[in-house]
């Protein structure tokens, strides 16, 4: 169960975090900032919880993550279900704290959307999102594998190594879907978006699922492959 509330914990610090700094400053590329500033909440986020919650639960903090982790044999199917509605939950939840942040706080959303996911920068192009997202996921879950796995001789910097990925992955990804590459981080803000009457993020939001997913299961694939005596 520990591992559990860490992984829902973790989630919801992603979501506050990322989105929150996302909804603040928004992601104009043009301006440049915002943009970096939203990649570097996210990329950090992970390096804190890495050291803070990967020795109770591995930090995954992504359905993704859970999903190759459970099809390179680290996880069973009950523990895999158990980590993706923890991190769902999360995710709603992290999403709950911001809306009454801003709410409750005046604070204006530069985003309008908690920071939800999508597809404006590739021309409203599902096809396009997927591709995006499935790329971006592979290479940060491909990313994951290698860095965690027992050959690996990076010792304690293996957060480090994992939140500048991620961070790398939202430099490109944020201008095109917003980035994704996790799952729950897309449901709550899609959630608490359409409540607000921003429906566009609910309704695209099977790109975010869907592709992560993909990317997952191909990096999973792929490292087994490459790893293989």
């Amino acid at each position: 169960m520990k591992k559990y509330v860490a992984e829902c914990i973790g989630t919801c610090v992603l979501v506050v975090m990322g989105c929150g700094t996302a909804m603040l400053v928004g992601c104009d590329a043009m301006s440049g900032s915002g943009y970096l500033l939203t990649a570097l909440a996210f990329g950090l986020t992970i390096v804190g919880m890495a050291y803070c919650i990967g020795n109770i639960s591995g930090c995954h903090i992504n359905p993704a993550v859970s999903l190759a982790v459970f099809l390179t044999g680290g996880m069973n199917l009950a523990q895999f279900i158990a980590y993706v509605i923890a991190q769902c939950l999360g995710g709603v939840v992290g999403s709950a704290i911001l809306a009454g942040i801003f709410a409750l706080g005046a604070v204006d959303d530069a985003t309008g959307g908690f920071g939800a996911n999508g597809l404006d920068g590739v021309s409203g192009n599902p096809i396009a999102g997927l591709i995006v997202e499935i790329v971006l996921t592979f290479i940060f879950v491909l990313t994951i594998l290698g860095v965690t796995s027992p050959k690996a001789k990076h010792g304690s910097v293996g957060g480090l190594i994992i939140g500048l990925t991620l961070t790398l992955v939202h430099i490109l990804g944020i201008g095109l879907t917003g980035t994704s590459v996790n799952p729950a981080r897309s449901l709550g803000p899609a959630i608490f978006a359409a409540i607000g009457e921003n429906t566009a993020p609910i309704i695209s939001l099977w790109v975010f699922i869907v592709g992560p997913l993909v990317g997952a299961a191909l990096a999973a694939f792929t490292y087994k492959f490459l790893d293989k005596e």
